[in-house]
């Protein structure tokens, strides 16, 4: 057990500063706004506390008495005629498809209000992100347009029908060049329709185009192999992962795919096993990847390709012209013992590669290919075909605009105006094309600069499909009417073409029936069917192949080392690198308050970027947090608040993209600064790394943090093992107290003869992504507080994801009991991920201290809230050792102060039926998704039989894309969870206070190399 070891959440923590001393001294952000409460009441606002509780009392049967008056009474109309597939009051399940991965979604009463994995999918296997999680939310987003747009003015399908046939018609005589601009089109029956298009109008050219690129990847693949391709990775093949920037947990390529494969040498059964494969990352910014590693190593942009020459010399055991030695001595370490571990693991070995350089990619092909990496880790015969775009063709375009040879263009799913390094240029350039139409669902960037606004329909209302990687694919089926005026973007341009067939529905039925059911030996409207119950097909992998890299790689050397000089920062300047953030990514979900405040995975910061520096450089150049910087890179400047990142790289700082919208509707406008312009166009692609300069304001912006607002005042709370150790004792480090003290208890026993209900939380298996977050919030109508809420504590999770950093095991110094420099050790720094919510304590120090008996235990272990008996003393909150209670500030959901996040007529279209909305005044906190249980065993009865270990399944474990939830019936010996908690890795968080909480984690496991530890 690793007990020296100091664990702390934030920088503020750590050093005990005034501020965080001050702020943890009381129990509570702030004192409850008695005043406003009660003149709210009409009561007097001097009223003492003492008599806050009779006060409210008065105010309670005052309201009830009000209720029993006589009002006049309007009589319900039941169905009917009811619709043969809808019940009331139980839920219908659709199958569709979200970013290519196929998913259920959850009606109610025709409308859907939650996001489910499909158990089927090949991606997440039943798993989703955050981002899909909460994409229920956009269908009801009142910023979305009602109907088209005509000349800025809103117009009727008709009018825009003719102006753009007429325009069509116009531009095709003249002969110039027509132009789609889309994100990567990997639907068939979409690809289909552009080529109707084209048929009819034979100068339209697609233009794919990807804001977060991966250009780099493809046209190096083309170079070394001939294969256009994004590959197929295979982690869970890899018993040595090395990454360069490549953030695969969290945004890179397929994180939930990813998450998946990785997890499946480092769980439980892999453990059992005696098996874990060993993970090194090499990065500037800590990244949702980093924090995972076995072993992270900061190094600066410009020191990245450098290393990837020095991994390729030791691993080749030749020296490529112009290679030098890495002057970062532990990278430098590093690299010679990464090379040896990836050299013994050949065939079972992988390295990736976040750049979107095509040099650097060509090299980690050829590190690849000496690896044997290719036919095992790597696939490129059944490639991914999500990312198609072309970043050379996008620029080519914006100059042809400016040759004035384009007449035409359509925006689908696309906004450069916003997302182009150089949207100026973008702007003027398109002022020259005659014709300009958007299907943004909104008046975006780039479609207030367009004529016509055809809002596409919200995937939830629409037909399609989607083709994620080679032989996959899946259906979209709409699950509601359009809500406004909109239509499908493909059945705009089969009007516009004059197609034979304009209904999208019959043309994608059509597609289906005639080009992809026959390859899985389905046809006719039994196929048909067929394909809308399941969700998807699979075809046969195309047998994976070796592939052998046998080109010159001097100039590939020289080409490296070019742009590493370039890069690298002198003592005026920094290394600027930007990067996508899991809620975020390009920006196209900004205006979705569910995912604006989910924190982020490292810094916890919600409805803001920042730029992230390391609190050594920082403290050498005097800044302090939340000091506003300017940073200029280039022709662009911009100002952000400092965040003090430990593990950032040296003289570097990291901007997330995807802020800095200015039209994408009352949530996301202005939240936050646009980092889009700090790339560059380098070698024929988009960079995200540069020179920067950055400048003190004077001003300060203090960030909306969630990291620290629950100090865990050096309590035992994580327990971490390195894989030799747990070899050596399966149980080193769980630290169970059960032998160390007798414990008492002051309460009868009861017994709960058929259901116990657990949970069981492996911390080796949690990346720390959010997804579980995003999934509570939506089935548990948790409401969004804004910015200013979160800066005063007030956010409403019900599940927190708890971030600890410790120093690595090599600085032994740092412990407690000795005094050190903590600057110096900054760079290095482990971090660990612990989901933290209601613990269904069997002693619940909650219960014993309510005054209402508004939170009591049931008979099968749980904690309950009844929230129409809880006055809101918050004595609860105050005796409970975990922190995990939610206080309700305001009616969040009826508050009209809040009707910039959930609070409008739309959104309350989202909220589960089945969870009661809570008020203010009263507090909240994780039921288990009572819900879902008694929705369970409802079913069970139904059926006659006794439910099925697995089949309940809460929110947050049914999309975790690591399993690493796990909630069951401990009564049930062979319960999954019964074996979990059986682990000789289990301990139960602060199990010394007798609570008998009814959650256990099992300790986090690091295969760590000593040498670089």
């Amino acid at each position: 057990m690793e007990s020296n070891k100091k664990y702390w959440k934030g920088l503020e923590e750590l050093n005990n500063s005034p501020e965080f001393v001050e702020m943890n001294k009381s129990e509570f952000a702030e004192p409850l706004p008695i005043e406003e409460i009660l003149s709210g009441a009409g009561l007097m606002a001097k009223t003492p506390r003492r008599d806050f509780l009779k006060a409210l009392g008065f105010g309670v049967g005052a309201v009830t008495l009000a209720a029993c008056q006589k009002v006049p009474v309007h009589k319900s109309i039941p169905y009917l005629i009811k619709p043969e597939e809808v019940t009331p009051g139980v839920a219908n399940y659709y199958t569709s498809s979200y970013n290519g991965q196929a998913i259920l979604v959850k009606t109610r009463e025709g409308r859907p209000i939650k996001i489910e994995g499909n158990p089927d999918d090949l991606i997440g296997r039943g798993a989703i992100d955050a981002p899909g999680q909460t994409s229920v939310l956009d269908l009801y987003d009142i910023s979305r347009l009602q109907n088209p747009v005509l000349n800025k003015d809103e117009s009727s399908w008709e009018m825009v029908d003719g102006f753009v046939t007429k325009e069509l018609a116009a531009v095709a005589a003249g002969g110039k060049k027509i132009r789609i601009v889309s994100s990567t089109v990997h639907s068939p029956s979409t690809q289909a329709v552009i080529a109707a298009f084209t048929a009819k109008y034979p100068t339209t050219k697609l233009i794919n185009y990807d804001p977060i690129s991966y250009t780099g990847i493809i046209q190096a693949n083309q170079n070394s192999f001939g294969k256009a391709v994004l590959p197929h990775y295979h982690f869970e093949k890899a018993d040595v992962i090395v990454s360069f920037d490549a953030d695969f947990l969290g945004t890179w390529i397929s994180p939930v795919e990813f998450m998946r494969q990785w997890v499946t040498n480092r769980n439980n059964a892999s453990l059992e096993s005696k098996k874990m494969s060993r993970h090194i990352q090499f990065e500037a910014g800590m990244s949702l990847t980093g924090t995972n590693a076995d072993t992270r190593v900061p190094i600066k942009p410009s020191e990245e390709g450098l290393a990837l020459v020095s991994l390729y010399n030791a691993i080749s055991g030749t020296t490529l012209p112009g290679s030098k030695p890495l002057s970062n001595k532990a990278a430098a370490n590093s690299i010679a013992i990464a090379a040896k571990e990836l050299t013994a693991a050949k065939g079972r070995a992988l390295v990736v590669c976040g750049s979107n350089d095509v040099a650097m990619q060509v090299l980690v092909n050829a590190i690849n290919s000496l690896l044997g990496s290719y036919g095992t880790t790597i696939d490129l015969d059944n490639p991914y075909l999500k990312y198609a775009g072309n970043d050379a063709e996008l620029v080519e375009f914006v100059n042809e605009m400016k040759r004035g040879e384009v007449d035409a263009v359509f925006f689908l799913d696309s906004n450069p105006g916003y997302d182009y390094f150089n949207a100026k240029d973008f702007t003027q350039a398109l002022a020259k094309v005659r014709l300009k139409v958007s299907f943004s669902d909104r008046s975006d960037e780039t479609s207030s600069l367009c004529q016509v606004i055809a809002p596409n329909h919200n995937y939830l209302e629409a037909w399609g499909d989607s083709n994620a990687f080679a032989g996959y694919y899946t259906i979209i089926q709409p699950a509601i009417n359009p809500v406004y005026n909109s239509r499908q973007a493909e059945q705009s341009f089969l009007v516009w073409a004059d197609s034979p067939v304009k209904d999208y529905y019959a043309f994608v039925r059509n597609n289906w029936l005639t080009n992809l059911l026959p390859k899985v030996g389905l046809s006719g409207q039994a196929g048909w069917e067929t394909l809308l119950q399941k969700g998807l097909i699979k075809t046969a992998d195309v047998p994976a192949t070796t592939y052998s890299f046998n080109k010159d790689l001097s100039g590939i050397a020289q080409s490296i080392i070019n742009r590493s000089n370039q890069l690298a920062a002198n003592g005026n300047t920094v290394e600027l690198q930007v990067y996508p953030t899991i809620s975020m990514g390009e920006g196209k979900r900004a205006n979705n308050p569910w995912l604006q405040e989910l924190p982020d995975s490292v810094s916890k910061v919600t409805w803001d970027n920042y730029a992230a520096i390391s609190p050594t450089y920082a403290e050498k150049l005097g800044i302090k947090e939340s000091d506003v910087l300017k940073i200029t890179s280039g022709n662009h400047t911009v100002e952000l608040p400092v965040l003090i990142q430990p593990g950032q790289a040296q003289q570097t700082i990291s901007v997330a993209l995807g802020y800095g919208r200015t039209a994408s509707g009352k949530v996301g406008t202005g939240v936050g600064k646009n980092a889009f312009p700090f790339l560059a166009f380098k070698n024929g692609t988009f960079q995200g790394s540069a020179q920067a300069t950055i400048t003190a304001t004077g001003d300060v912006y203090n960030l909306a943090q969630t990291q620290t607002h629950h100090s865990v005042e050096g309590r035992n709370i994580i327990r971490e093992t390195s894989f030799n150790k747990y070899l050596k004792d399966p149980s080193s480090a769980n630290g169970r107290h059960e032998s160390e003290h007798k414990t008492y208890t002051l309460w009868p026993e009861y017994n709960r003869p058929e259901y116990n209900w657990v949970m069981a939380i492996d911390l080796n298996s949690c990346t720390g992504c959010g997804a579980c977050v995003a999934a509570c919030n939506v089935e548990n109508n948790v409401p969004v507080v804004g910015r200013d809420e979160v800066r005063r504590r007030r956010e409403m999770h019900w599940i927190r994801i708890d971030r600890y950093y410790s120093f690595k095991e090599g600085n032994e110094s740092v412990t407690e009991e000795k005094e050190i420099n903590k600057l110096d050790n900054m760079d290095n720094v482990s971090v660990v991920y612990q989901p933290m919510f209601c613990q269904h304590c069997d002693h619940a120090p909650c219960e014993t201290v309510c005054p209402v008996l508004a939170t009591v235990h049931s008979s099968e272990g749980l904690n309950h809230m009844a929230y129409n008996r809880c006055v809101g003393t918050r004595y609860c909150a105050n005796n409970c050792p975990y922190k995990v209670r939610r206080f309700n500030w305001f009616n969040y959901w009826n508050d009209s102060r809040f009707d910039n996040y959930l609070n409008n007529e739309h959104t309350q279209l989202v909220l589960n039926p089945d969870v009661t909305t809570r008020f203010r005044g009263v507090m909240e906190k994780c039921t288990m998704c009572i819900q879902r249980i008694q929705g369970g065993k409802l079913k069970a009865k139904l059926d006659q039989r006794n439910l099925k270990d697995g089949e309940i399944k809460t929110a947050c474990q049914q999309t975790c894309p690591t399993n690493a939830i796990v909630f069951g019936n401990v009564n049930d010996p062979e319960s999954e969870v019964a074996k979990l908690l059986k682990s000789d890795r289990t301990y139960y968080v602060l199990e010394e206070l007798n609570v008998q909480p009814g959650i256990g984690y099992q300790v986090k496991v690091r295969n760590v190399n000593e040498t670089l530890a």
